[in-house]
């Protein structure tokens, strides 16, 4: 049995009953964006090399693992979550296909090479550096939700680093950071392919975006049907659901 420390707790991994991770509320518990990045994220089914950046407590490599055979890499700054994380794919008995790593994206060349991977995904800080009064008491939550230790520009550079040329690279944000995500996407010879709003209701503003892009691809991108998360009574949408708790 994993060790548990503090605050941290032991929960099933969505509606997948032989499956768990640990979280902790004062420290990182993982959100719908997460799930939804592992759900449109391109993954080869029987090999292949895949890389999560940003990955906290390993939410998307676990979710990933089933869905594929592929190996998958989880690059995570903060130290306490990726010993979460490590514990995690311990407590899954995972390690030989998943396996967490301790370090900062903008350097981890020597440590991964370039261009080996198939696919890299990131759910990464989605917030600008706030000023320090602006801080979240909880210096956690801080570096997960802002961009104090990483940028965009900085998560697409690592992306382009270390994806391998026709690969793919798939990101969860937020849908004001759209022109900066194109932008910079196109400056690092990531091509755009797949775009998706997600919505909270139906007649609501989106919250959220996913996108896939390939390197070195040609221009096309294709705009999917959007994802509305809430019907009218706050029940999960059918698409929602399946998401969630696995088709039924």
């Amino acid at each position: 049995m994993v060790k548990l420390y503090d605050d941290e707790r032991i929960d099933y991994l969505l509606a997948e009953d032989t499956m768990h991770i640990i979280q902790s509320p004062g420290v990182f518990a993982f959100s719908l964006d997460a799930v939804l990045l592992a759900h449109f994220a391109y993954v080869p089914i029987r090999k292949g090399r895949i890389l999560d950046l940003c990955t906290g407590n390993g939410v998307v490599p676990l979710l990933l693992s089933r869905r594929t055979n592929a190996s998958i890499t989880g690059v995570e700054i903060q130290e306490r979550l990726a010993d979460m994380a490590a514990r995690s794919v311990e407590l899954n008995e995972l390690a030989n296909r998943l396996t967490m790593i301790h370090g900062d994206l903008k350097e981890m060349k020597a440590h991964l090479g370039h261009s080996s991977f198939d696919v890299v995904t990131c759910n990464p800080p989605y917030f600008p550096t706030p000023a320090a009064t602006e801080h979240n008491a909880n210096n956690h939550l801080t570096i997960a939700r802002h961009e104090v230790y990483t940028t965009l520009e900085d998560v697409v550079k690592a992306c382009k680093l270390h994806v391998r040329p026709g690969g793919k690279v798939s990101m969860v944000h937020r849908p004001g950071r759209l022109v900066d995500i194109i932008t910079l996407f196109r400056q690092y010879k990531i091509e755009p392919k797949r775009l998706q709003f997600v919505y909270p209701k139906r007649g609501r503003e989106s919250n959220m975006l996913l996108i896939e892009g390939t390197r070195d691809g040609n221009a096309d991108l294709t705009i999917l049907p959007p994802l509305y998360i809430y019907n009218a009574d706050n029940t999960y949408t059918t698409e929602a659901e399946e998401i969630i708790y696995g088709k039924r």
